[in-house]
């Protein structure tokens, strides 16, 4: 297993760039499995895999599972065992880099943190990923599996805090990053007066090349889930999705916030159970703040396609600031707006810096807004996640500050989240949906940049060898076209 091949004195970054890709090129060498047609065509038979099956359309792979909390997570490893695989190594490898801290410090805080908090049903899922993946010839056991459901919040939240707390020498300067752009709007703001909400997800290349899962789920208990993914996770985890009752979801992060509860439920855990079991936008906030542990802190926006209302809810660890409306809109691209989350949770972040990224950006959102009330839908929401005007240097030019993130283009990259110049992020998908499309349990995706350029690994890194450490898992992000997905399809159309 990878934890077995030296990895902790490797990750002291004492040695060459070079020797850093030769050492993961060994890891993937022993550690992706050598599938046999014996041995799949053997464990098919499983009859935990009868309801559950697989397809690619569009840059997706689109994923049905079905059934309790074991089968599911039995299906969805099983059927993505390559993927996770794969994910596994590149978070992995991010992590233990950023955080100077080797996976079995992360095992560690999947066992004794984060699993004794996790819901019995959650629980059930995840060692069903794990038991799922084995059978599929992977060696991943359920502390990675929680690790990897972890990777938003454990380097980025929890890290910090315990590197405070414990006044730790020398620690990297780690901070809770920007991730998302979206918007949710409703009444007289859209052209059918009912709910537009849509979104893209911002994120490094590596994670983001491989965040292209989308999960059709019908569990035992609950309402159905349609939302994007990524492998080996049960939520969404970027967060955009809709339930079987009318619930329509998104958030982006709240930038260079701080704080941890090392008692509290793990964000991967509540985020999917309250998209699983709400009907209103009640529900969600309950069940999204219960047992809330600081992780990943977002600003949720939430729908009920029901009512038409709307919401927006800050969620933070002190403070849980919400919104909502049945006529109007709100948009988040990873600033907090609360005066007391500002001073108590996020005292770092300049809101009248109007040049950075959440800034730019929320200054181009509110003038999508104003200049296109009346006549928002999906296909305009398409082309919002698509722009690429900086409103600070008042001209079109991907970058840092366009809706569709192109950092890797920007000689200034990211102060607020320790992204230097070019650093390989931005938008890496987008995704769209109405309340008609929602009562079908139907949304739009579209994979990598969703204004359709794509992204190659090797002129990048030509361009930029600074960034060469990450050029084992750095890949191609080929931009796919928009495409519906609905529950319960067989097939590509």
């Amino acid at each position: 297993m990878v934890r077995n091949l030296g990895i902790r004195s490797g990750l002291r970054w004492a040695g060459s760039v070079s020797a850093v890709v030769a050492l993961f090129s060994l890891v993937l060498i022993f550690t992706v499995p050598a599938h046999s047609n014996s041995s799949r065509q053997d464990a098919s038979h499983d009859p935990r895999l009868r309801k559950a099956y697989r397809f690619q359309e569009g840059g997706w792979t689109y994923v049905h599972l079905e059934g309790s909390p074991s089968e599911i997570g039995f299906q969805h490893g099983y059927l993505l065992a390559p993927e996770i695989q794969d994910a596994f190594h590149a978070i992995q490898f991010e992590d233990t880099h950023r955080t100077k801290r080797d996976w079995e410090f992360f095992r560690k805080v999947a066992r004794e943190m984060l699993w004794p908090h996790i819901d019995s049903e959650y629980q059930q899922e995840l060692q069903g990923i794990a038991d799922g993946a084995k059978a599929h010839g992977t060696n991943l056991d359920v502390d990675d599996v929680v690790a990897l459901n972890a990777f938003e919040e454990v380097p980025d939240y929890y890290v910090p805090w315990l590197n405070k707390r414990e006044h730790a020498m020398n620690a990297p300067k780690l901070v809770a990053p920007g991730n998302c752009s979206a918007f949710i709007a409703t009444g007289s703001m859209t052209k059918d007066h009912q709910i537009v909400i849509a979104h893209n997800n911002w994120t490094g290349y590596v994670a983001g090349s491989r965040w292209v899962m989308m999960f059709d789920i019908v569990p035992a208990r609950g309402n159905r889930i349609l939302m994007d993914g990524f492998p080996g996770v049960i939520t969404s985890d970027d967060d955009f999705g809709v339930n079987s009752d009318g619930i329509m979801i998104a958030e982006t992060t709240i930038s260079q916030f701080e704080g941890w509860e090392p008692n509290g439920k793990p964000e991967f855990m509540r985020s999917r159970k309250a998209l699983q079991y709400a009907n209103s936008i009640d529900d969600y906030v309950r069940l999204i703040k219960e047992g809330n542990n600081g992780g990943y802190a977002n600003d949720w926006l939430i729908g009920d396609r029901k009512s038409g209302e709307i919401a927006y809810l800050e969620l933070g660890l002190k403070n849980t600031p919400l919104w909502r409306t049945k006529d109007g809109y709100f948009v988040s691209s990873n600033f907090a707006q609360d005066a007391k989350v500002l001073a108590e949770e996020a005292p770092v972040f300049d809101t009248k810096d109007l040049s950075s990224s959440p800034n730019a950006r929320r200054v181009r959102w509110e003038q999508l807004m104003l200049q296109n009330k009346g006549k928002i839908d999906v296909e305009m929401a398409e082309q919002f996640l698509a722009d690429h005007a900086d409103s600070y240097e008042k001209k079109e030019q991907a970058n840092e500050r366009s809706l569709c993130g192109h950092v890797d283009a920007s000689p200034r990259g990211v102060k607020e989240w320790e992204w230097g110049p070019n650093n390989p992020g931005g938008a890496v998908q987008g995704k769209a949906t109405d309340s008609s499309m929602a009562g079908k349990m139907s949304l739009r995706a579209r994979a990598g940049h969703p204004c359709g350029t794509d992204f190659l690994a090797k002129d990048f890194l030509d361009r930029h060898p600074e960034y060469d450490w990450e050029r084992p898992f750095l890949r191609d992000m080929k931009a796919g076209p928009w495409t519906t997905f609905t529950s319960g399809q067989k097939s590509p159309r």
